[in-house]
């Protein structure tokens, strides 16, 4: 008989998140009633020699909101700035507060990838394919390398697609594994799907890659163009990126529970699809609003976009094009504009703490670029240097940046003069920079918690429900990312 442990408000807050209960792996009996409810403690004999425990116990006891997070990263910040750097504590924090609003148009920028992702992968077509890979794992570590999977290609096609997918796969193969008596722990399956974002700057939405292709950028001057052939599609990404989903998938499979351990499984109904309202049209309004032709025009004129842009100027890629080619295939999936916006209305709902968050953030870079606390961090990095390792080092550098600035066009703003002239003295080509810095924005937002919102809206898990295993994944992300870039050398 299986006795539920007394929930902990402390550990997991799973409004309004899915149901979740409790039951031992492989055949032992579940009563029909259990209650569902929380585990905190959770015993877990992990086959990767145990490696993820303590810091799943960590993480479930002392790791916070990320709302707290970016508060205290901001008084971090701050003092760090009155501490190290000229300013005085009045102007450290005038600095921060004519900062706030520093990130508003790029924070609608996310905001759409977010909404026109989670609305595409939401239509009827991008469900079912998710439903129908979600019953191919036989086993709990196929399952959990499955996710990593999805999200990981669904990343490189852009990051906000990732995101989205990754969490609705973790729910789809979580309900099927149940159906299909797989035993499956819903924490370690949505951190899988976190886990495959690691490779997301390294796609068609890597804002680095695309901003240093794009003509009239920031630092042309300093560095010209670099076509995404040389940084995106260049063999060595390619390959670095590949080898990296493959081994965290396998690092996520080895953290599969063994038999007898308890486990934290999702207890839900099949995913509901939005569809639009039923009904026939009595009046004109309504008719427009399912007039197919009329929505057709639509669809014709942002296709007709996009052929041009891309004919006349090849794979000249950005984070609008990326939101326009998300809006073009969303609109053609769906099935009139009236169910477009019932998606758009769905996938707005996760918004919210990422629009509360942003301001904080762009407060954060504001201290970091105006009182030369970036320049001080990525000046120690560029030290210790050689022609052979500049990649490297700026890899490691965006990665300890990432946790103040979680922005690839950000952090690229303000390591990319640095690092580009060190690049200049010691004869090394300017992609290995960017690719550093690409790789070392992604590899970390697997330990900071801003990115993984719009996911864990979808689990309706905590941060620190998961951040445990992520910490196993960075890991040996880090391992493959800065070997990679040790591998490319001078460039």
């Amino acid at each position: 008989m299986v006795i539920c442990l007394r929930a902990s408000a402390s550990l997991f807050r799973l409004w309004p998140g899915p149901p979740v209960r409790r039951i031992p792996l492989h055949g032992e009996h579940q009563p029909e009633n259990a209650p569902a409810c929380t585990l905190r403690n959770t015993e877990m004999a992990l086959s990767l020699e145990r490696v993820s425990r303590p810091f799943v116990v960590l993480a479930e006891r002392f790791y916070p909101d990320p709302f707290v997070f970016a508060i205290v990263l901001s008084l971090m910040t701050l003092g760090l700035a009155i501490a190290v750097t000229p300013a005085s504590p009045l102007e450290a924090v005038a600095i921060w507060g004519e900062g706030l609003t520093g990130f508003l148009a790029f924070a609608m920028q996310v905001c759409l990838v977010l909404v026109l992702a989670h609305a595409l992968a939401k239509t009827r077509a991008i469900t079912r394919g998710i439903d129908g890979l979600a019953r191919l794992p036989a086993t709990p570590r196929q399952a959990y390398a499955l996710v990593v999977a999805l999200s990981g290609v669904a990343s490189l096609v852009a990051w906000g697609l990732g995101m989205v997918v990754g969490g609705l796969a973790a729910r789809a193969v979580a309900r099927k594994g149940r159906r299909a008596g797989i035993a499956l722990h819903f924490p370690l399956l949505v951190a899988s799907a976190y886990a495959g974002f690691v490779v997301w700057h390294m796609g068609y939405s890597g804002t680095a890659l695309l901003a240093v292709a794009t003509p009239g950028h920031p630092l042309e001057g300093q560095m010209g163009l670099v076509p995404v052939t040389e940084t995106m599609l260049s063999p060595a990404n390619l390959v670095t990126a590949g080898v990296t989903l493959a081994v965290v998938a396998f690092v996520c499979a080895q953290m599969s529970p063994q038999p007898g351990a308890e486990l934290l499984v999702l207890d839900e109904p099949e995913e509901e699809v939005v569809h639009e309202e039923e009904g026939a049209p009595v009046t004109l309004g309504d008719r427009l609003d399912r007039a197919r032709w009329l929505y057709s025009g639509l669809v014709l004129l942002v296709v007709i976009f996009l052929v041009s842009w891309f004919s006349g100027k090849g794979l000249a890629l950005n984070l609008d094009i990326v939101n326009w080619t998300l809006l073009a295939a969303g609109l053609l999936l769906a099935d009139s504009s009236r169910h477009y916006l019932a998606l758009i209305t769905d996938a707005s709902r996760s918004l919210g703490p990422i629009v509360l968050q942003y301001p904080l953030y762009a407060g954060i870079v504001a201290l970091m670029t105006k009182t030369a606390l970036a320049d001080l961090l990525a000046d120690g990095f560029v030290a210790i240097a050689s022609p052979d390792t500049l990649g490297f080092w700026a890899f490691v550098s965006g990665g300890v940046l990432n946790f103040f600035i979680p922005s690839g066009g950000g952090q690229w703003a303000v390591q990319g003069p640095i690092f580009l002239e060190a690049a200049r003295e010691l004869g090394v080509a300017s992609r290995a920079v960017v690719l550093g810095v690409a790789y070392g924005d992604q590899w970390t937002n697997l330990v900071q918690p801003f990115w993984a919102l719009p996911l864990l809206a979808i689990a309706g898990l905590p941060a620190r429900a998961i951040m445990g295993y992520c910490f196993v994944a960075f890991v040996a992300a880090g391992l493959c990312l800065g070997g990679g870039l040790l591998v490319v050398g001078a460039g």
